[in-house]
């Protein structure tokens, strides 16, 4: 029966998430054909995604400290009121005429920063709703909530932007946020118990937020891995900032934009589905792996669309496996992690995990508006035109080519690495404890996501 009902708690979050992520993607998605509609630049949206990195990076070992120390409904709950204010600021500044591109940068480090909060806090609490059989299927679930409100809210948004504009947009976000809040203060979230290991670990706050690292570092292939997954997000997540101008230009559509971003999201919830009924390989990492594998390889061909028909394809392929991905990867280390310490190795693999995006944001914009777009039809660019056109856009897409095709080259050497291959084998398994089951004794030898509000 408890384990009935924490996992019902589960999934009144993953709805309640679903809603909320709805709202700010909406209000995402407005903003962001605004702001490129007036500046027909790259660099603003690539700006905006610089400063949404940053809290991450300088406070997520912080974050993971606070997720294991308080109580994490109550760190939800702060956090979605800090985002929420983010949200009121920009709608204030738009009924009032004052809106400005710094003030756009200035919410979105705000907003990022309660959500550094509040991702460490969400997925430590999975562990302890989630039994240990139930959990590929739960993080794969967890999987959909990005992809189905990605389907969900660029539909709402076209149909809402024309009757209420981007204020009346932001003030459903408003409401959205409003119910996720309500929700989470009505359900209840065990905070786990203490383990030898833990303890062992617990210090003052400031020397607890390297414990993460520590963890991490003792372990040779999973700190390696990270690594790698840090250098996946420096190219797949630089240049997918990309996505609203590079579609734009090439379509010269809004509601083209809608729909393709409505078919990359598609992709992944078909991914998200078929993890959760298949629940992936064993060894996991033989998931994982050829799993980026195939996202570099869909990159590259993402960048030499030229059609609409072209770009989704690409798009729904490129997104089939993350989920896939994420959800493995997941599950792999809610089994090698102590519960009690979770929130703090999960900030610290997202922290090395998005270490290298800043640099790849704040060069991405500026490479795409001043380096590769201009050097369209320019000398030497027939070298490349067979491949990617000479069109508007013809730059952008370049990009793109290059690092999907460093992806999947890169994934091949570390996926060749027979210490990767075994990791999973190679780790002990921390039984992690959902609600109503018994912990393992205290003082056994235990050792140890690719990284992604309401």
């Amino acid at each position: 029966m408890k384990r009935s009902a924490s996992l019902r708690t589960f999934y009144i979050l993953i709805l309640t998430q679903v809603l909320s992520l709805i709202g700010s993607r909406m209000t995402s998605l407005a903003i962001g054909i605004k702001v490129f509609s007036d500046t027909n630049q790259a660099t603003p949206l690539a700006l905006t995604a610089f400063f949404s990195t940053l809290p991450s990076l300088l406070s997520a070992s912080i974050a993971g400290v606070f997720a294991d120390r308080w109580n994490r409904r109550y760190m939800m709950i702060i956090a979605d009121i800090g985002q929420a204010a983010g949200t009121l600021i920009l709608l204030v500044s738009f009924v009032s005429g004052t809106f400005e591109l710094w003030l756009l940068y200035l919410v979105a480090f705000i907003q990022a920063f309660f959500g550094t909060f509040q991702s460490p806090a969400f997925d430590a609490s999975i562990t302890m709703l989630v039994p240990d059989e139930h959990r590929d299927r739960a993080n794969a679930i967890q999987q959909l909530t990005g992809p189905a409100s990605g389907i969900v809210a660029p539909v709402l948004a076209g149909l809402l932007f024309t009757v209420v504009g981007v204020t009346g947009v932001m003030a459903i976000d408003l409401a959205t946020f409003a119910v996720a809040v309500l929700v989470v203060l009505v359900i209840d979230i065990p905070h786990p118990q203490q383990t030898e290991e833990g303890r062992a670990m617990r210090t003052n706050v400031w020397r607890d937020a390297l414990t993460g690292f520590r963890y991490l570092r003792s372990r040779q292939t999973l700190f390696s891995v990270a690594l790698y997954v840090a250098l996946v997000n420096f190219l797949l997540g630089g240049t997918f900032v990309l996505n609203t101008p590079y579609i734009l230009t090439i379509t010269g559509s809004e509601t083209a934009l809608g729909t393709l971003l409505g078919v990359m999201s598609a992709g992944s919830i078909v991914g998200g589905v078929i993890m959760s009924a298949w629940g992936g390989t064993r060894p996991r990492i033989h998931t994982i792996m050829p799993g980026i594998a195939v996202a570099g390889a869909c990159l590259a061909l993402y960048g030499l669309g030229r059609s609409p028909l072209a770009l989704g394809a690409t798009l729904f392929l490129l997104m089939l496996p993350l989920p896939m991905v994420n959800a493995a990867f997941m599950s792999i280390m809610q089994a090698k992690v102590p519960p009690d310490l979770q929130g703090r190795v999960f900030a610290a693999m997202s922290q090395i995990s998005i270490g290298l995006m800043p640099i790849a944001l704040a060069l991405v914009g500026p490479l795409a508006d001043r380096v590769f777009e201009p050097a369209v039809g320019g000398p030497r660019w027939d070298l490349v035109a067979p491949l990617v056109g000479s069109q508007p856009g013809a730059g952008m897409g370049l990009m793109l080519l290059v690092a999907g095709s460093l992806i999947a080259l890169l994934t091949v050497v570390v996926y060749s690495r027979r210490s990767v291959r075994q990791m999973e084998a190679t780790l002990p398994d921390y039984v992690a404890v959902a609600q109503g089951a018994d912990l393992p004794p205290l003082g056994e030898d235990v050792p140890a996501q690719l990284a992604g509000a309401g």
